[in-house]
């Protein structure tokens, strides 16, 4: 199926950008929202006030990142609620119960996920979170 909007406004596509959050660091945007829905990139625990890794350990890094997509989600006019997937990257699968933790305070309505451990993260962190989310 093609999709085919009648009128350009009923679809577009614009980039969102927080302060409140860290700075991209690399050639892409904090989130884009298209239609209906917003893909944030990938947050890592940088402290958006200074640009640096401050938290040490899975669950002070977990909750940076958390703070980080709040930003992201409040700057596009959405929040955890309406997060439809999440995709979790993790240094090392042993961190998974911590992490769990942490991300369910925040993803209370339980989104589709992925969570994986990788061979290494930006900056060496322990953890990182992208997430998609309905903007209506």
């Amino acid at each position: 199926m093609h999709f085919s909007p009648q009128n350009k406004e009923d679809y577009y596509v614009k980039k969102i950008a927080t302060d409140k959050a860290p700075a991209a660091i690399g050639p892409y945007s904090q989130a884009i929202a298209a239609g209906d829905f917003l893909f944030a990139s990938g947050q890592i625990p940088i402290n958006p006030e200074n640009g640096n890794i401050e938290a040490e350990g899975i669950v002070a890094q977990a909750e940076q990142v958390m703070k980080n997509i709040g930003a992201i989600l409040e700057a596009a006019g959405t929040d955890y609620a309406k997060v439809v997937k999440t995709s979790c990257f993790l240094a090392d699968m042993a961190d998974f119960a911590a992490f769990n933790g942490v991300y369910e305070k925040y993803f209370t309505e339980k989104p589709a996920r992925s969570c994986v451990a990788v061979k290494e993260l930006p900056k060496s962190v322990l953890c990182e979170v992208e997430v998609i989310a309905y903007l209506g």
